[in-house]
Protein backbone atom coordinates (compact mmCIF):
# COMPACT_ATOMS: atom_id res chain seq x y z
CA UNK A 1 0.00 0.00 0.00
CA UNK A 2 1.16 3.39 -0.67
CA UNK A 3 1.43 5.95 2.09
CA UNK A 4 -1.29 8.63 2.40
CA UNK A 5 0.31 11.15 4.33
CA UNK A 6 1.16 13.93 1.91
CA UNK A 7 3.30 17.38 2.41
CA UNK A 8 1.23 20.60 2.80
CA UNK A 9 0.44 21.25 -1.17
CA UNK A 10 2.48 24.64 -1.47
CA UNK A 11 5.77 22.61 -0.75
CA UNK A 12 4.63 19.72 -4.14
CA UNK A 13 4.87 20.92 -7.51
CA UNK A 14 3.16 18.38 -9.90
CA UNK A 15 3.93 18.51 -13.70
CA UNK A 16 2.17 16.49 -16.12
CA UNK A 17 5.26 15.40 -17.49
CA UNK A 18 6.72 13.92 -14.32
CA UNK A 19 9.21 11.66 -13.30
CA UNK A 20 8.27 11.04 -9.51
CA UNK A 21 4.79 11.62 -7.98
CA UNK A 22 5.66 14.88 -6.01
CA UNK A 23 8.81 17.17 -6.83
CA UNK A 24 9.59 19.49 -3.80
CA UNK A 25 10.34 23.00 -4.65
CA UNK A 26 13.83 24.00 -6.07
CA UNK A 27 14.06 27.06 -3.35
CA UNK A 28 14.83 24.49 -0.75
CA UNK A 29 17.31 22.05 0.54
CA UNK A 30 16.03 18.48 -0.11
CA UNK A 31 17.10 15.14 0.13
CA UNK A 32 17.03 12.59 -2.94
CA UNK A 33 17.19 9.06 -3.05
CA UNK A 34 21.28 8.50 -4.40
CA UNK A 35 20.19 5.44 -7.12
CA UNK A 36 17.69 7.52 -9.30
CA UNK A 37 17.50 11.16 -7.49
CA UNK A 38 13.85 10.95 -6.82
CA UNK A 39 13.07 13.19 -4.47
CA UNK A 40 12.91 12.26 -0.56
CA UNK A 41 12.16 14.75 1.47
CA UNK A 42 12.58 18.46 2.31
CA UNK A 43 15.10 19.44 4.97
CA UNK A 44 12.42 21.36 6.96
CA UNK A 45 11.33 18.06 7.88
CA UNK A 46 14.02 16.38 9.21
CA UNK A 47 13.95 15.69 13.12
CA UNK A 48 17.54 16.20 13.74
CA UNK A 49 17.94 16.76 17.09
CA UNK A 50 16.01 14.56 19.10
CA UNK A 51 17.46 15.55 23.08
CA UNK A 52 17.18 14.86 26.81
CA UNK A 53 19.83 14.06 29.00
CA UNK A 54 21.69 11.37 30.61
CA UNK A 55 22.42 10.01 34.22
CA UNK A 56 24.49 12.86 34.89
CA UNK A 57 22.24 15.85 33.04
CA UNK A 58 24.47 16.30 30.48
CA UNK A 59 22.86 17.21 27.86
CA UNK A 60 23.26 14.97 24.27
CA UNK A 61 22.04 14.31 20.91
CA UNK A 62 20.27 11.41 19.63
CA UNK A 63 21.38 9.91 16.51
CA UNK A 64 19.85 7.15 14.30
CA UNK A 65 20.63 4.23 13.33
CA UNK A 66 19.72 2.04 10.57
CA UNK A 67 20.52 -1.58 9.21
CA UNK A 68 23.35 0.00 7.12
CA UNK A 69 24.67 2.73 8.57
CA UNK A 70 23.53 6.09 10.16
CA UNK A 71 20.33 7.03 9.26
CA UNK A 72 17.86 10.42 9.71
CA UNK A 73 14.76 11.04 11.30
CA UNK A 74 11.82 12.99 9.49
CA UNK A 75 8.19 14.14 10.20
CA UNK A 76 7.30 13.36 6.31
CA UNK A 77 8.54 11.78 3.41
CA UNK A 78 7.52 11.83 -0.43
CA UNK A 79 7.86 9.32 -3.77
CA UNK A 80 8.01 6.36 -1.32
CA UNK A 81 6.02 3.59 -0.72
CA UNK A 82 5.37 1.48 2.31
CA UNK A 83 5.39 -2.47 3.34
CA UNK A 84 3.72 -4.16 5.93
CA UNK A 85 4.72 -3.63 9.27
CA UNK A 86 6.43 -6.09 11.40
CA UNK A 87 7.29 -5.74 14.98
CA UNK A 88 11.18 -5.53 15.77
CA UNK A 89 13.61 -4.98 18.35
CA UNK A 90 15.70 -2.36 17.43
CA UNK A 91 18.31 -0.34 19.70
CA UNK A 92 15.93 1.17 21.57
CA UNK A 93 13.34 -1.53 22.17
CA UNK A 94 10.16 -3.36 20.37
CA UNK A 95 8.64 -0.89 17.89
CA UNK A 96 5.95 -1.52 15.03
CA UNK A 97 7.60 -0.96 11.86
CA UNK A 98 7.21 -1.07 7.60
CA UNK A 99 9.45 -1.16 5.42
CA UNK A 100 9.78 1.87 2.96
CA UNK A 101 10.72 2.44 -0.54
CA UNK A 102 11.82 4.58 -2.92
CA UNK A 103 8.74 4.61 -5.70
CA UNK A 104 10.62 5.21 -8.47
CA UNK A 105 14.04 2.43 -8.47
CA UNK A 106 11.85 0.49 -5.74
CA UNK A 107 15.13 0.48 -3.23
CA UNK A 108 14.87 -0.01 0.08
CA UNK A 109 15.65 3.27 2.40
CA UNK A 110 14.12 2.68 5.89
CA UNK A 111 11.02 2.43 7.83
CA UNK A 112 8.30 4.06 9.21
CA UNK A 113 7.66 3.95 12.97
CA UNK A 114 3.86 2.49 13.15
CA UNK A 115 4.01 2.09 16.74
CA UNK A 116 6.68 2.14 19.53
CA UNK A 117 5.93 -0.04 22.72
CA UNK A 118 7.94 2.01 25.24
CA UNK A 119 6.56 5.83 26.49
CA UNK A 120 10.18 7.26 25.84
CA UNK A 121 9.81 6.27 21.90
CA UNK A 122 5.86 7.50 21.44
CA UNK A 123 7.65 10.79 19.22
CA UNK A 124 9.16 8.69 16.63
CA UNK A 125 5.27 7.11 15.78
CA UNK A 126 4.23 7.76 12.06
CA UNK A 127 7.92 9.15 11.79
CA UNK A 128 10.31 8.20 9.09
CA UNK A 129 13.62 6.75 8.89
CA UNK A 130 15.96 7.31 5.80
CA UNK A 131 19.44 5.93 5.45
CA UNK A 132 22.63 8.27 4.96
CA UNK A 133 23.87 5.26 2.19
CA UNK A 134 20.62 6.08 0.39
CA UNK A 135 20.03 9.48 -0.47
CA UNK A 136 21.80 12.62 -1.49
CA UNK A 137 21.43 16.21 -0.60
CA UNK A 138 20.01 18.68 -3.18
CA UNK A 139 19.30 22.38 -4.30
CA UNK A 140 21.33 24.58 -1.85
CA UNK A 141 23.82 22.90 0.39
CA UNK A 142 27.29 24.88 0.02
Amino acid sequence: PELSEEPPAEMVKMTKSKTFQAYLPNCHRTYSCIHCRAHLANHDELISKASGFNKCNFFFMQSFQGSQGRAYLFNSVVNVGCGPAEERVLLTGLHAVADIYCENCKTTLGWKYEHAFESSQKYKEGKFIIELAHMIKDNGWE
